[in-house]
């Protein structure tokens, strides 16, 4: 008798192997209902989430479906609410409760993940001192030391940026397109740190992200190229995003290496990772988990919308191989070569900015109306 031959161990999985090279996967929703049936925390025990992000539009779609906030709306009507002071209840209530559903994975991760995201009103987001004021009533009322306010990155916005971590606020900077916004928001996180530091506040438990757009981009530069419609300008079509996002992270890798901020590290300041955001394909002609895959690196943040999450854990490639690192001459040559082809590259992504604020306001628009409606017909 031959002994058994043992058996090879079974690769990772995809997500798994993608959380062990340092990506931190956040999922990009979140519902009443789905806190309370328990998929939230299903979640993280199943599909290695250790994170959530907000916004909006998410709000507004959660709001508008099924009967989840059906009975807080008819008691914010009877105590007399009006819409503004409804919206907030119902939105920073079902943060509080995610926050305590992820308050293990912020535990166990010593405050780096287990974080959830909650938006300041995005009609705030050319008004610096509303923005700031927004901020500490959203970090006050939901009282977790796991949220993370996300405040976008206009120019009105990073001092706002700065403010926030100054007041040890953690914050998730959205609405990042461009490499050279990407840097200034790094900086001025830092900034907030070196006042925060000043003002005796206790730094490591300052955390921030910075959440980079991709699949945006791309929809926008692609069509420039199909446009121009030559062999090289199609050749380039889903390459802007991922390599605009790549020479992101040379800045991150550039600006957390400083002597400025190794007097922060010192002192216990974490790094404010890159967070890759609105990473759902767009285009049909793309994998699905593109937006994924490409940007496997370790220190990371990965925000996917569950159509994206399932799709990675169902057929990614990605073996947690870092897909970064070697790449920053070759991103520029990209992004060199989309210019030169006359595609209007950093038109596009301030146009982006601003169609990004005014995406988020119709959606809160659309929420106060859903709120309104329902309060109206709970008289």
């Amino acid at each position: 008798m031959t002994d058994a031959t043992p058996s090879s161990p079974a690769a990772p999985s995809p997500l798994s192997a993608i959380s062990q090279a340092g990506v931190a996967l956040w999922i990009d929703d979140l519902s009443r209902e789905g806190i309370a049936s328990g998929d939230l925390a299903a979640l993280i025990a199943d599909r290695h989430v250790v994170g959530v992000t907000t916004n909006p539009t998410i709000f507004a779609g959660a709001l508008s479906a099924g009967t989840a906030y059906d009975e807080q709306v008819r008691e914010l009507a009877a105590a007399g609410a009006g819409v503004e002071d409804a919206v907030h209840a119902l939105t920073t209530d079902d943060v509080r409760l995610a926050c305590d559903i992820f308050r293990p994975v912020y535990d166990a991760t010593a405050g780096q993940d287990g974080r959830v995201s909650i938006e300041v009103d995005p009609r705030l987001a050319h008004d610096t001192d509303a923005t700031i004021e927004a901020a500490h009533r959203l970090w006050n009322t939901v009282d977790r030391p796991n949220l993370c306010v996300k405040i976008p990155a206009t120019n009105e916005g990073l001092p706002a940026i700065t403010a926030a971590i100054a007041a040890g606020i953690s914050v998730n900077v959205t609405l990042i397109f461009s490499v050279d916004r990407y840097r200034a928001v790094a900086q001025a996180y830092v900034d907030g740190l070196e006042r925060a530091q000043r003002a005796g506040l206790d730094i490591t438990a300052i955390r921030s992200v910075a959440s980079v757009f991709l699949s945006r981009i791309d929809a926008k530069v692609d069509a420039e190229l199909e446009r121009i419609g030559s062999p090289e300008a199609l050749a380039l079509r889903g390459r802007a995003a991922i390599a605009g996002a790549r020479l992101c992270y040379e800045v991150f890798e550039e600006v957390f290496a400083t002597p400025r901020f190794a007097a922060l590290a010192d002192d216990g300041a974490h790094r404010q990772r890159p967070l890759w955001a609105s990473t759902g394909t767009k285009d049909p002609d793309y994998p699905d988990t593109m937006y994924v895959d490409e940007l496997v690196v370790a220190d990371v943040v990965s925000t996917v919308p569950r159509k994206t999450l399932e799709a990675v854990h169902e057929h990614s490639p990605a073996t947690g191989a870092d897909v970064v690192h070697g790449t920053y001459d070759e991103s520029r040559e990209v992004l060199d070569a989309i210019v030169r082809l006359g595609v209007p590259y950093e038109q596009i992504l301030t146009d982006l900015e601003t169609a990004g604020v005014a995406s988020f306001e119709k959606s809160w628009d659309e929420l106060l109306e859903t709120v309104r409606t329902g309060l109206s017909a709970a008289h």
